[in-house]
């Protein structure tokens, strides 16, 4: 009996490892949000990391996560290194390709919690006096990563983090401008 119980173990373990292997190995999550602006005003935002800390969602997670600043100031070349809380996790973003007012390319590695890599991008496409904004990210799953994606929904919890980070960017593009406006 005992022999049988652990053969069912087995192919069970076994069933689960082929169905995770055969889950996607690539991924993409994109949001999208119309901020009344033009593609350079909302560009300025994404192009520059130091201006991050005004619209990014992770800030709000962990207010007091060690960040630095390395390379140019702005544009392509460009680093953002944090170290923060377990829901933060630590690693570094790299600013690959900037086109003015069209789109950001940022490389993303993560040390923790978990080692990986991915590409992010920002694309700003004017529509009459807005400008539509999507983030994106994508990447390729490894086992652990294909694993817990069956138990959590990853596009939902980004694109929930991608949907307030946009939210709080077209307050605060949407905010200056109107400051702007009303100044004599």
């Amino acid at each position: 009996m005992l022999k049988k119980i652990a053969l069912v173990l087995v192919l069970l373990v076994v069933a689960f490892f082929i169905f995770v292997a055969t889950r996607p190995s690539e991924f993409r999550i994109a949001r999208s949000i119309k901020i009344s602006a033009p593609p350079a005003e909302v560009f300025a935002h994404v192009n520059d990391f130091h201006k991050w800390d005004a619209w990014s969602p992770w800030v709000k997670v962990d207010p007091a996560a060690k960040v630095t600043f390395e390379g140019p100031a702005e544009g392509e070349g460009a680093i953002f290194k944090w170290a923060g809380n377990n829901e933060v996790g630590e690693g570094s973003m790299l600013l690959t390709e900037s086109k003015p007012n069209e789109f950001v390319r940022i490389q993303l590695n993560f040390l923790k919690p978990f080692a990986g890599t991915a590409q992010s991008e920002f694309t700003f496409k004017p529509e009459g006096d807005q400008t539509m904004v999507t983030w994106s990210m994508a990447g390729k799953n490894n086992f652990v990563a294909k694993a817990v994606c069956l138990f959590m929904d990853c596009d939902k919890m980004i694109g929930d983090k991608y949907n307030e980070g946009l939210a709080s960017m077209k307050s605060v593009v949407e905010g200056k401008k109107s400051t702007q406006e009303g100044s004599p």
